[in-house]
């Protein structure tokens, strides 16, 4: 089978991209041809990587699987992929499929860098699979235990879908916090309670920090309960931030640690792997439709480098770029 050269979106320096031809080649033993369907902007890390603001210390642990170029530029940077097989070993031409690929109309990856969607989740949800996967690792960080009062700060896609899941634990209470009025409605369409930090609940016994803001880490510390421990989500790359841990922050023993989806924590190492959490963070995206509002935005592929700017520095949730054939 013969394809065209494929489309890939590059960061050429912060502030700007541009389409890039890329000949596929033939795929060897083991490989696939994947026609993208729809990629991801992940808002909070590709903010970063977009304006150049990726510490020269984190440069490796910040690379995408699949990632092309170096940081801060030229790279082809990445990792919501959402397409289906074109060619490949038998049974999977057809298959639609996760990938951690950058925006790219076509790729050639091998079978083990794909994860197969359920049959029962649509290629237009999957693409909040990275997002609920880093939501998964964040209650593992956390152990939210049942009935404890939960504060999550940050109504992002990440601090919704974590909001989301420690809702379902019985008899906890969960309160989602931003500064954002317009996430009460979205937030109230999960089932979930919600409060401008003005109005924050006091006395939590966990908090989930996912709102990437000084003001916002400030106000973790603030409404913890004494031994309280406070999950930090956000990742501020380049940026120095300045935090109160004089004050009551020994005497009421906080804790605050981070979690970061790159590595599965301790106490889950033993029995699960990166893919056997994605599988199961597709497993939660098809079991939860109402999911599906947290994508409040597309673009056409076509658009991308035009666009970029305006989607990274917008106020909505998860957008979407559509590939057309």
């Amino acid at each position: 089978m013969s394809h065209r050269n494929a489309q890939a979106f590059w960061i050429t320096a912060p502030g700007r991209g541009e389409h890039r031809s890329e000949p596929l080649g033939q795929p060897g033993p083991g490989e696939l041809v994947v026609r993208t369907i729809y990629s991801g902007i992940s808002r909070g890390t590709e903010a970063l990587v977009w304006h150049g603001q990726v510490p020269g210390s984190e440069t490796r642990r910040m690379r995408a699987p699949f990632q092309a170029g170096d940081f801060p530029a030229p790279v082809k940077y990445g990792y919501v992929n959402v397409g289906l097989v074109e060619q490949g070993p038998p049974g999977w031409p057809g298959t639609a499929v996760f990938c951690l690929y950058p925006h790219q109309t076509r790729y050639i990856v091998p079978v083990d860098g794909v994860e197969p969607l359920p049959a029962d989740l649509p290629a237009e949800r999957a693409v909040l699979a990275a997002n609920a996967e880093t939501a998964l690792n964040a209650c593992w960080d956390a152990m939210p235990q049942a009935g404890e009062r939960i504060s999550v700060i940050g109504a992002g896609v990440v601090g919704m879908l974590t909001a989301a899941l420690c809702s379902a634990i019985p008899g906890s209470e969960v309160e989602l916090v931003d500064i954002n009025p317009a996430r009460r409605e979205t937030a109230s369409r999960l089932g979930i309670d919600f409060a401008h930090p003005d109005e924050a609940r006091t006395a939590n016994d966990r908090i989930i920090h996912a709102s990437a803001s000084e003001d916002g880490l400030r106000l973790a510390l603030e409404v913890a309960a004494n031994e309280a421990t406070i999950i930090e989500l956000s990742w501020f790359g380049d940026r120095a931030i300045s935090l109160p841990i004089g004050e009551a922050f020994h005497s009421r023993r906080l804790t605050l640690r981070s979690s970061q989806v790159g590595q599965i924590p301790p106490l889950m190492q033993a029995r699960w792997d990166h893919r056997r959490r994605l599988r199961k963070a597709l497993q939660l995206l098809a079991a939860h439709p109402e999911w599906a509002v947290l994508i409040d935005g597309e673009t056409p592929f076509e658009q991308l480098p035009q666009a970029m700017d305006a989607i990274i520095s917008g106020a909505g949730l998860c957008h979407r770029i559509r590939y057309e054939e």
